[in-house]
């Protein structure tokens, strides 16, 4: 009797076990070593002693700043930008063609060059200095890529039936978009939304040349601000005795992760029953 082998699901459990394995020891690392110094005082202190003492506050309000900068400019920036690929009435010109192009070569640029751009352009030309504001923008072109590339595909799924008959019923293009494309793609935004956050919270190399070291509470957005990934790599790398609480920022940046990621699926959740709830009135 033949026993038919199928490698390729053999491969592909095993892989996704090693993928699994991989997250299960990196998080437990920070776990075990963050859990037994962690403390609520870490969270609402001041940094003192370069890091070494007190917490992380000033940190976390900088962190949150950034990423509000950032988010405020890839969603108009990013949501504009994938309606206008995805128009179902233009045919694809080479404006789409050049625009993709270099979407897709932005998605492969280092942090590093964004951060040096970002300190040659906003630091410096337009006189922001090591701020708040710098790292934010900065971090937003670093996003963007990310972010018209996903939700330019939820809505290319949308059927193009949809807008045609929109345009039939005497809609303007703004209106279909609106009422009917845009609703449909909101699990696309949602995911696409996820993702640029994390790549911006995960950043550090831009942010070193942009929003700066400063770990004292920021007044505006035009003072310097430390995010937690700079103040991780600041405490492991150039600061003595600070890997206790290198690992305590870690779980901080990874349980404030973790919560923006669960909020996002609470509102995929809501928006899937509300969905089904029109379905099952009309």
């Amino acid at each position: 009797m033949l026993i038919k082998i199928n490698f390729s699901k053999i491969f592909a459990t095993v892989f996704a076990g090693l993928v699994f394995l991989s997250m299960i020891s990196i998080l437990g690392d920070i776990l075990v070593s963050a859990f037994e110094h962690l403390s609520l005082s870490f969270l609402l202190e001041d940094v003192e002693s370069a890091g070494r003492k007190g917490g992380v506050f000033p940190v976390i309000v900088s962190t949150l700043l950034i990423l509000m900068v950032c988010m405020l400019v890839v969603l108009p920036l990013g949501i504009l930008t994938s309606i206008h690929l995805c128009k179902y009435h233009e045919k694809k010109s080479s404006l789409h063609f050049l625009i993709r192009k270099l979407i897709e070569v932005l998605s492969g640029v280092p942090s590093i060059v964004f951060g040096l751009f970002g300190n040659s352009f906003f630091s410096v030309i337009l006189d922001m200095g090591f701020s708040i504001l710098s790292g934010g923008l900065t971090l937003a072109l670093m996003a963007l890529p990310l972010f018209i590339y996903t939700f330019e595909r939820g809505l290319s799924s949308v059927p193009q039936k949809d807008y045609l008959v929109g345009k039939s019923l005497g809609l303007s293009s703004w209106r279909i978009y609106k009422e009917i494309i845009l609703p449909q793609a909101t699990p696309s935004l949602i995911v696409a939304s996820v993702l640029s956050i994390g790549r911006a919270l995960a950043e550090t190399a831009a942010l070193i040349f942009t929003s700066g070291y400063v770990d004292r509470m920021p007044e505006s957005l035009f003072d310097s601000g430390r995010a937690l990934s700079v103040h991780i790599y600041d405490l492991a790398m150039n600061v003595p005795g600070g890997d206790r609480n290198a690992y305590n920022s870690a779980f901080v940046l990874m349980f404030l992760i973790l919560s923006i990621n669960a909020f996002f699926h609470l509102l995929h959740k809501f928006y899937l029953r509300k969905s089904k709830a029109v379905e099952e009135i009309s």
